[in-house]
């Protein structure tokens, strides 16, 4: 970016439309880059969480182990958890899935575990007497009834994972986390005041559009 362009910091309008205009790609793909970080995120979380969850549901010795280990994954700083993971993995996508899939598997896990959980007793004595077998009460009666409690577990984990992937600016990744660390490095408002409005849509959208797909899901939830 050319160092003319920067006015001071009190002589600066929120937004240099003239600029924005003849910039809009670097927008469009740090958008793109911060939502497919999200999406392999929350993507990788699920199938983790869920066969986890179910362990966890069914056996107390599994349930907590994993609420210990994903807990004291979700207390480590992001930026401490990378400088430990950059010797192994690099400046690398693999370093900051490591830490988003990390900090998702917690969230979903425990609204997995509390939606199986939440399944009334009523209800599995009576697939157990249709003749249900374990796998097949799990997933034509179990999950189904859990799915709002999973969805919510999701929505949060998502909205969360759109804020943390900022945090992967400093490994050189971070999608619009880049150009709001550009605006802070360079004090440059435009796409420190752009980058941060685009992650706030983004995260409302990623919500709306989750809570649609739930409703889609789960039509049974629409009331509660």
């Amino acid at each position: 970016m050319a160092t003319g362009l920067f006015l001071q910091a009190e002589e600066q309008p929120w937004i240099l439309w003239d600029w924005l205009f003849t910039h809009l790609s670097r927008f469009t793909d740090a958008m793109q880059q911060h939502v497919e970080l999200t999406f392999i995120a929350v993507a990788i979380a699920l199938v983790i969480s869920i066969p986890l969850g179910v362990g966890a549901h069914r056996w107390r010795s599994v349930r907590n182990p994993a609420y210990v280990v994903f807990g004291i994954f979700y207390t480590i700083p992001s930026i401490a958890l990378f400088a430990l993971l950059i010797p192994y993995t690099g400046l690398s996508i693999t370093t900051a899935e490591i830490g988003l899939v990390g900090y998702s598997v917690l969230i979903i896990l425990r609204n997995v575990v509390v939606g199986l959980d939440s399944v009334p007793p009523d209800v599995i004595d009576a697939a157990n007497g249709m003749g249900y077998r374990p796998m097949a009460r799990l997933m034509r009666v179990e999950l189904p009834l859990a799915l709002p409690a999973i969805f919510a577990g999701v929505r949060i984990a998502t909205v969360t994972t759109i804020g943390l992937v900022t945090i992967t600016a400093v490994i050189g990744l971070g999608g619009l986390g880049q150009l709001i660390l550009q605006g802070l490095v360079d004090d440059f408002r435009t796409p420190l005041v752009v980058a941060t409005a685009l992650s706030v849509a983004l995260a409302l959208v990623a919500d709306l559009l989750l809570a649609g797909m739930q409703r889609l899901a789960v039509p049974w939830s629409r009331g509660a």
